[in-house]
């Protein structure tokens, strides 16, 4: 009976140290709740980061398609050129402006949110530094309209300034083509390389994607103007 006793006191002891598979899996939570909060501060990068990337991409393509399409039709340098310039400040406030508009209501989409949960945890009893320390934490990882808009201006003035270098210092139609074509190239490649490489995704395919992007809409610009200018439409 005492043996008995003694197997039982025994099992129950077994049962009592489960949780030592337990705890080694904890660094797999941990690992795994690691990899979360890296995955989600990328994702936190995510909104200054498409802003940026997306904004130098579109200044790149839309100012030196522009600057192709009326080189389709027009010799000159100076027309070029103005078209190229009209293009960026055009599009920089209308990159702005979009970008903080959008922000702006997914901000007032997730205050709104905010204000809900707030509610319902005042409902249900939650203590006052509990509430305010879930408060701080949500608040820092609100979106911030002013930086989106920002950052979309300046990227796309800076993808804007490639062809119009490019093209302001040669008076040779040809060269000056080839010079946009060559530049607008090697920015398209070094835009989806960098894109890649902060988001953690595939470079080769990243640059590849862009850079086929922006050929076509070049040649689209180049060959539609250049048809509608040879039929005097």
């Amino acid at each position: 009976m005492a043996s008995s006793n003694h197997s039982s006191s025994s099992l129950n002891d077994v049962k009592l140290t489960l949780p030592s598979p337990r705890d080694a899996g904890t660094p797999a939570t941990l690992q795994l709740e690691g990899g979360e909060k890296e995955e989600f501060n990328y994702s936190k990068r995510s909104q200054w980061l498409r802003a940026a990337v997306l904004g130098a991409n579109d200044g790149l393509v839309s100012t030196a398609s522009l600057m192709m399409g009326i080189g389709a039709v027009k010799q000159d340098i100076k027309a070029m050129i103005l078209t190229g310039f009209a293009g960026l400040v055009a599009g920089a406030c209308s990159m702005a402006i979009g970008e903080f508009v959008s922000v702006y209501s997914q901000l007032d989409i997730e205050l709104a949110q905010m204000k809900r949960d707030k509610e319902r945890a005042t409902d249900g009893g939650m203590d006052k530094e509990g509430e305010e320390n879930g408060d701080n934490g949500e608040e820092e990882g609100l979106p911030n309209p002013l930086q989106a808009a920002s950052a979309s201006a300046l990227s796309f003035s800076v993808g804007a300034m490639v062809p119009l270098l490019a093209a302001s210092f040669i008076r040779s139609y040809r060269a000056r083509l080839g010079a946009v074509i060559t530049a607008v190239t090697i920015a398209l490649v070094a835009f989806g390389w960098i894109g890649a490489v902060l988001g953690k995704a595939p470079v080769v395919r990243s640059s590849l994607r862009v850079l086929i992007g922006g050929w076509l809409a070049m040649a689209i610009t180049f060959g539609l103007t250049k048809l509608i200018g040879a039929n005097a439409l």
